[in-house]
């Protein structure tokens, strides 16, 4: 007998996770779109955070410069992590950034960034992006 989650209750670990990432996304292209500090974002919201959302994007905007320079390294010639679309660098980098901290399982870390690649892609060929570049760094670290 399987056990069925309550559709009332709180949302199961790795349902909870994928909707952080989602919503550190959000916020992250929020600070880009206004050319404001993400701090300002956070300190704008009107519910409380979940821990793992501010977690991802604290990190990105404290190891923006190094994470940038690491998507760099990646990309094939000719292109710059300025040449991206905003969405796609930020799923870049928020994939980096998990990848780095290891608290998931690298299969799990890309798949949820080809999911986010599907969903706000800059193109249709976003997911592929995301899935070359993060299978490569996966590789590399």
């Amino acid at each position: 007998m399987s056990r069925r989650r309550d559709p009332f209750g709180a949302p199961d670990e790795p349902t909870r996770r994928r909707e952080a990432r989602e919503r550190s996304v959000e916020l992250l292209y929020e600070a880009e779109m206004k050319s404001c500090d993400v701090a300002d974002v956070l300190a704008d919201q009107v519910t409380e955070l979940d821990p793992f959302t501010l977690a991802l994007v604290t990190g990105i905007a404290a190891g923006r410069e190094e994470l940038s320079a690491r998507l760099g390294e990646l990309l094939n010639e000719g292109w710059t992590v300025n040449r991206l679309g905003t969405c796609d660098r930020i799923i870049l980098l928020q994939g980096l950034l998990e990848l780095e901290r290891g608290a998931a399982p690298v299969a799990v870390v890309i798949n949820e960034a080809i999911e986010l690649a599907h969903r706000w892609g800059a193109t249709d060929r976003s997911p592929a992006l995301v899935n070359g570049v993060l299978a490569a760094a996966a590789e590399t670290h």
